[in-house]
């Protein structure tokens, strides 16, 4: 299918074509999954009513229900159960460690392009998707939708994203999960700087309430490989005291408490099916997404190592 790109800051015409005719894929069974491209709970192309939703441009006017119009005076489309959307809710990390970048990308910046090129991706495939911005608290909320102009709309929320003070994951999880009103496909963005017991306890809360859920964990390349040398000072980006230190001494430690930590996020993901993949930002954007959607697809067996 052949859709119009729009001018975005977060699209990039390059990463797009090269991902071509990538598609995301429900693992399990998802209330409101379209015919055909997902496996869905619904059969046949039934006339059984099944919900509104708020009209969109480009929406079929013959769709929008005239009656809650006389009522709200507000444009809302009937659909039906064979025309259901798939929902995608895309969850972007924006506490302060994320505005670390070792070269010219921070990795808040790299999380901005994954987000914006996965709701490209939904969109294309004609299923809805929306947009949660946290840190300490939900900053930002654009529930689903599936006109290819919602990717302008989060392409502005992307643009005034700033990073601010230190993330609480599971309560913003928590929070988030109470936003989303069917089942439905997660994707959390994040450097996942805290410990794995929350992270997983509002990864969990999630998956206990029904929806598919992706992680994808940014970080940078001299978080992953420690090339310091000599004495340096740390300065904490989330109220941490600074640190100065004599780099060598500290460096096989610090690799061999990241690497147990990685492990053990990756191992708990799996544990509770939950599609884990570590992004180094310094690997092509393209190459990343086509390891999120091959392991949907169940096609690229175990995890690619990303550490490199």
């Amino acid at each position: 299918m052949s859709v119009h790109l729009p001018e975005t800051q977060y699209l990039d015409p390059e990463v797009l074509q090269k991902i071509g005719d990538l598609e995301m894929v429900a693992r399990e069974v998802v209330e409101g999954l379209r015919v055909g491209s997902h496996r869905s709970p619904l059969r046949g192309f039934s006339t059984e009513f099944a919900h509104h939703r708020q009209y969109s441009p480009g929406d079929p006017i013959r769709s929008i229900d005239w009656r809650v119009f006389g009522r709200t005076e507000k444009y809302f489309t009937k659909l039906y159960e064979a025309e259901t959307n798939f929902d995608c809710h895309i969850l972007v990390d924006s506490s302060a460690s994320m505005s670390y970048g070792s070269g010219k990308v921070s990795k808040l910046e790299y999380a901005k392009f994954l987000a914006a090129s996965i709701a490209y991706l939904v969109l294309k495939q004609r299923d809805s998707v929306g947009l949660s911005v946290f840190d300490s608290e939900v900053r930002a909320y654009m529930p689903p939708r599936s006109s290819m102009s919602v990717i302008l709309e989060i392409d502005r929320m992307l643009r005034v994203t700033q990073p601010l003070p230190k993330t609480t994951i599971a309560k913003q999880l928590h929070d988030i999960a109470l936003l989303m009103k069917r089942r439905s496909f997660v994707v959390l963005i994040s450097d996942l700087f805290s410990d794995v017991d929350d992270i997983m306890a509002g990864l969990d809360h999630i998956k206990f309430d029904g929806h598919n859920v992706v992680v994808i964990q940014t970080l940078d390349p001299y978080e992953l490989e420690f090339p310091f040398k000599g004495t340096w000072r740390f300065e904490g980006l989330e109220g941490e005291e600074p640190l100065t230190t004599q780099t060598d001494r500290m460096k096989e430690s610090y690799l061999a408490d990241l690497g147990k930590y990685l492990d053990e996020l990756n191992d708990r993901c799996v544990g509770s099916h939950i599609d884990y993949t570590l992004a180094n930002t310094r690997h092509p954007l393209d190459a990343v997404l086509s390891e999120v959607v091959l392991k949907r697809q169940n096609l690229s067996g175990p995890s690619v190592a990303a550490r490199s």
